[in-house]
């Protein structure tokens, strides 16, 4: 049956265009904005979102309420939305279009459609040629510009514009240690979706103070790797480098550094949510300040945690700030004390030359302990291990073992889930190993929740690597089913990986966080392929950190002699 059903990522794309002309119709934010939350939460959930919502359980996902239940059943049984279909009949179909280009949001998309009967993307470019869009308020000719540039263009879904979070990370702290280390600046800080480490990101922010915001400003823009300024003023600018990124900066007054940067920290659900519950105790709270309506009076905060413990609440890492629990949690003093990158003694999945890694097993030992690792487990896939060589490996690991003591490298071995859940390495030689990862690698779409509990089944199989086989921006997620796949790593002593690579991050937070509260031990694990790559672990600390995981639930926080007793 789960094969028939709608995957979540067309749910998602039928939702965010309920979202689109609903807002072109002058609907209702708040409804508006419900879509666009449930959209991002089926997106983001790995089991399929509509079996759970023919089973009655969608409704318990953050952000998706009987209404929305309602209409994804709806969906399923009869293939449509009507609450969509409404919409479609009442808005010409490439006016949501409009929405996609530069300037040019649902109202004035709306204003362009109603006052200029404007409602083709080729009608759009006429009266863009023929300067009548200047007529509308708010657009002029650099807007028409804009647009008829945006239109010469291959259209683009705007999700394709978001970056990877490992392409931007280090860029973003580089820069920020840059600007901390320059004479002007007092406080800098990255901020945006990255300080919260989202897995994709549009833009890179950095919030700052300084005794002289236009020198900071001028050295922020004279950098070596800008290939243009976008836009520049005595406290903010914003600058496109080299390879494509979009870097912001906005230096800001000191009194409010703690205020602007929890503003521009996100997330926009979180901040929303904190206003809210301000006004229900008196206050209201700005981007730049924080003010006691009875009385009038403002309070700035020149840092965040200020801020915060002003409000009635704990300090929120940024990482938890999605509006998920954590406003409750910190009111009430039950925040996660979460994983740290320091936390972890070794990596439990990584590749060398024997398969497809770019660098010798020495190589990867050399880097690992240069990471601060105890150990390191070398998890080659198997189809490249036949005829002896396995054997042979095992072999140079000893030696190397010998050479490196203490440090340890794990006899390991990634196994392929074949379609019939079968695993393509005999149980006499995984018995051999000190660690064994099975991953579904192909026909992602043939029964993968039984193919992976049929793997677990297996009294030699230690982890699941990549549960959901997910590479962002490239492949969704396969339909396994997390909840089930979590309840058989439980019922057989299976570890489930998080998988650091910066496509991947599989299990995402939301699949991290279940399996954390139902009990489960999860690995971080670089799945590195070269000794670079190692460093992939910060992102998965990262995505740990979002889903709300504390150093007893990382299985590799432990030294491996206590994670020896752990296995089956």
């Amino acid at each position: 049956m789960a094969a028939t059903l709608p995957r979540n990522d067309e749910l998602a794309d039928l939702l965010e265009l309920l979202a689109d002309l609903s807002e072109l119709e002058g609907e209702d934010s708040f409804r508006v904005l419900a879509y666009r939350r449930a959209a991002t939460r089926i997106r983001e959930t790995g089991g399929p979102v509509a079996q759970l919502a023919l089973e009655g359980k969608a409704k318990a996902l953050q952000g998706i309420g009987k209404t929305i239940e309602e209409k994804i059943v709806e969906v399923v049984e009869t293939g449509k939305m009507s609450a969509l279909e409404k919409r479609r009949a009442l808005v010409p179909e490439e006016v949501v279009k409009f929405m996609r280009l530069p300037g040019l949001g649902p109202k004035t998309a709306r204003r362009i459609w109603k006052e200029l009967d404007v409602t083709t993307l080729a009608g759009l470019k006429e009266a863009a040629e023929q300067e009548r869009l200047r007529g509308l308020a708010g657009l002029g000719a650099k807007s028409e510009e804009k647009i008829l540039k945006a239109l010469a263009e291959e259209p683009k879904d705007p999700r394709e514009s978001r970056r990877l979070l490992g392409d931007g990370l280090p860029v973003l702290l580089a820069l920020v240690e840059e600007l901390r280390a320059h004479p002007a600046a007092v406080k800098v800080s990255e901020a945006g979706s990255a300080r919260r480490r989202r897995e994709t990101f549009r833009d890179l922010d950095v919030i700052a103070t300084s005794t002289d915001p236009p020198a900071l400003i001028e050295h922020f823009v004279a950098r070596e790797n800008v290939a243009s300024v976008v836009a520049k003023g005595d406290t903010k600018a914003t600058v496109l480098t080299n390879d494509g990124l979009r870097l912001d900066l906005r230096v800001v007054p000191p009194e409010s550094y703690g205020n602007l940067l929890q503003h521009f920290t996100g997330s926009k659900e979180h901040n929303v949510a904190l206003r809210e519950d301000a006004v229900r105790r008196g206050f209201s709270v700005s981007e730049y300040s924080v003010t006691e309506v009875e009385t009038g009076t403002e309070h700035r905060f020149d840092d965040e945690e200020s801020l915060y413990a002003f409000l009635g609440y704990a300090f929120i890492p940024p990482e938890l700030r999605e509006n998920a629990g954590e406003l409750e949690a910190a009111r009430a003093g039950e925040l996660p004390v979460l994983v740290e990158r320091g936390d972890l003694s070794g990596d439990l999945h990584s590749h060398s030359t024997w398969s497809d890694g770019k660098a010798t097993i020495e190589e990867m030992a050399a880097a690992a302990r240069e990471l601060g690792h105890e150990y390191l487990a070398l998890c080659d896939h198997a189809q490249r291990l036949r005829d002896g060589r396995l054997e042979r490996q095992w072999e140079e690991i000893d030696a190397l073992n010998e050479r490196l003591a203490p440090f340890r490298i794990l006899k390991g071995i990634e196994v392929n889930i074949r379609a019939n859940g079968e695993l393509d390495v005999a149980d006499d030689l995984l018995a051999q190993l000190d660690w064994v990862m099975a991953s579904v690698h192909t026909s992602f779409d043939r029964d993968p929740t039984g193919r992976v509990l049929h793997a677990m089944a297996s009294p030699h199989v230690d982890c699941i690597g990549h549960l959901t086989s997910r590479r962002i921006g490239v492949r969704s997620p396969s339909l396994v089913e997390v909840e089930k796949a979590v309840e058989g790593a439980l019922a057989t002593g299976t570890f489930l990986e998080l998988n650091s690579q910066p496509d991947r991050l599989d299990l995402r937070d939301a699949n991290a966080r279940l399996a954390g509260e139902a009990g489960l031990r999860l690995t971080i694990s670089s799945d590195g392929h070269s000794p670079k790559a190692l460093r992939y672990v910060d992102l998965g600390v990262a995505q740990a950190r979002r889903a709300w995981l504390t150093k007893d639930q990382i299985l590799n926080a432990r030294p491996w002699a206590e994670i020896e007793k752990l296995l089956k």
